[in-house]
């Protein structure tokens, strides 16, 4: 494992074993795919309007692509993707970016040095912008239409939204409010998020904040799968956290992610939209995932078993 990793970690080495959870985005801790094609409100058998999930996820889709492209380069990074944001740190000279002007340094597709460090660039602002959270990002009106937003999203799909992140703080020992009012992880947290995504980095990093679980998932835990697949991923994961106390399992509802999790040896969790089932938000929790832990890595007294 590298220093860095190391020095970030710090407290965890002494203790009992860090679960790592390998997470999906989409139809796992959100719900966007399913309700733009209409999948979540047809598995309840006429109960949802499948109306009104097109209309609500139509409307994340939209605020998705406008932040994208006002705040986080994507017009410009779109053809750019990387699978994640310190991917091209070394062409990152450390220059103050205070006073730079990303609209006029002549940013093309990055085959060349000079471009490559232009793109570094605009991925260190997006890491800066995405460590400080929405708010300060968005004027108060349109952060009150979000909140509304999610809050309509998370009635129409009993609570999903919600439940995802309870999981997420459950695991992470978060602290809702800290002296400034923002949220806060408690360093002594022995769990660690990931999030492997088959989306472009952008618009996952702009998901991530717009659905609140930010606080759970650094910028530099945030992967996209789309061009390197998701076993790469999970073995930049791997080579990352490459101490013994590591335990990881992945999460979602996808094939590949399955894949890659059994050629990793890895337990595997997977998620099912339909309402009967227990591997869904609501439904699964800590303690459910704790026995795929300990059916691959054997029991533990430091499992994560929270009701």
């Amino acid at each position: 494992m590298n220093d860095n990793t190391s020095q970030k970690l710090g407290p965890l080495f002494f203790g009992g074993p860090v679960n790592v959870y390998i997470w999906d985005m989409d139809e796992t801790l959100i719900l966007l795919r399913s309700l733009l094609n209409g999948t979540y409100a047809e598995s309840f058998n006429g109960s949802k309007d499948v109306k009104r999930g097109l209309e609500i996820g139509k409307m994340w889709e939209d605020h998705i692509l406008k932040i994208c492209d006002d705040i986080f380069f994507y017009e410009q990074v779109e053809e750019c993707n990387e699978p994640f944001l310190d991917s091209l740190r070394q062409y990152d000279d450390g220059k103050d970016l205070s006073g730079y002007d990303f609209k006029q340094d002549d940013f093309t597709t990055p085959t060349d040095h000079l471009n490559k460090r232009r793109l570094a660039y605009r991925h260190r602002a997006v890491a800066h912008k995405y460590g400080k959270g929405l708010r300060p990002l968005i004027d108060s009106e349109a952060m009150s239409v979000l909140d509304e937003l999610y809050n309509v999203t998370d009635e129409y799909t009993d609570g999903w939204l919600s439940s995802a992140r309870a999981f997420l703080e459950q695991c992470s020992c978060v602290k809702e409010e800290s002296v400034d009012g923002t949220s806060a992880i408690d360093q002594s947290s022995q769990d660690i998020h990931i999030l492997v995504t088959s989306g472009a980095l952008i618009p996952s990093l702009v998901k991530c904040l717009l659905f609140r679980l930010d606080t759970f998932l650094r910028h530099e835990n945030v992967y996209s799968s789309i061009d390197v697949g998701k076993l790469q991923c999970f073995k930049w994961i791997k080579e990352r956290f490459n101490h013994p106390k590591f335990r990881f399992c992945a999460i979602g509802d996808g094939w590949e992610e399955c894949a890659a999790a059994q050629a990793m040896q890895w337990p595997f969790v997977k998620i099912d939209l339909q309402p009967d089932s227990t591997h869904r938000f609501p439904g699964i929790t800590p303690k459910t995932v704790s026995y795929y832990f300990a059916a691959v890595y054997g029991n533990s007294d430091a499992d994560t078993s929270t009701d």
